[in-house]
């Protein structure tokens, strides 16, 4: 089983081939999805609310980012695994962020760092890229954008033009500023995902139920979803949860009632 590199990604758009990639935050879901053929995992810094109870992604540090990636790269025997650059150093300067990327590839074994709300990071993302680092550049309506995007949410024609404008433009720039691959996120209108996909020459990539099959690969989760019992998601693993907890009831019916075999 050869291992995939983020030249191989590169590779899989230029000859038309979709990239599969999933969130995943550890070491056995991570050898799931990868025997699986899965192309690319990706430990979100979501691995705080969704794994550890945290509030928000906010409250994520680097030194847990680094403890979940580990154990995703050690699962990982094929796939690529990007490492999801947490809340604070991009925060703080150009010159924290590159120092967090270089520990989370020195120390998670990290092949690809992704920076999200990118375009107000263009320095850090030069400076990450400048470090022999693959960037994976988040845009769009993205977690840490989503308060200055709010706008455009439910845009007006106006607005949606003015944002389909910034797209554009923020992918050329991020391209530009060094970046290896493209995460543009919950865009109001699936038909700027082929625009994107045919301006810039790097992959770009997006959530199942917002990208659109232009996009030159999906992102979906399957982990988080194991926790969302009173809410079942749409699209793959929507019954993950729903399944575990059908299995888990019947494991306690079983051992209380004395079977021999659970």
């Amino acid at each position: 089983m050869a291992k995939l590199t983020v030249a191989d990604l590169q590779q899989m758009k230029r000859d038309g081939k979709k990239i599969v990639a999933t969130i995943v935050y550890d070491y056995q879901m991570a050898q799931i999805m990868d025997r699986a053929g899965v192309d690319l995992l990706t430990v979100g810094d979501s691995v705080g609310p969704n794994m550890w109870g945290q509030p928000t992604h906010f409250e994520v540090t680097v030194d847990q980012m680094i403890l979940a990636c580990s154990a995703v790269t050690r699962g990982a025997q094929r796939a690529v695994v990007n490492c999801d650059m947490p809340f604070g150093p991009l925060q703080e300067s150009a010159e924290a962020a590159v120092r967090a990327a270089i520990r989370l590839v020195k120390e998670a074994h990290a092949e690809v760092i992704k920076v999200d709300n990118a375009p107000a990071n263009l320095e850090a993302v030069k400076r990450i890229a400048g470090a022999g680092i693959p960037v994976w550049t988040q845009f769009g309506f993205s977690p840490q954008s989503s308060l200055a995007n709010a706008a455009f949410d439910t845009a007006t024609e106006e607005t949606a033009k003015r944002y389909r404008e910034k797209i554009l433009r923020d992918a050329l720039d991020l391209e530009e500023a060094g970046a290896s691959m493209l995460d543009l996120t919950h865009v109001p209108d699936h038909s700027i995902y082929a625009e994107v996909v045919r301006t810039v020459k790097i992959p770009v990539l997006g959530g199942s139920s917002a990208a659109g099959p232009e996009a030159d690969g999906r992102i979906s989760g399957f982990t988080y979803r194991a926790a969302q019992i009173d809410r079942p998601g749409p699209g793959h693993g929507g019954d993950v949860a729903a399944l575990i907890y059908k299995l888990a009831q019947q494991y306690v019916e079983d051992v209380r009632a004395a079977k021999e075999k659970v």
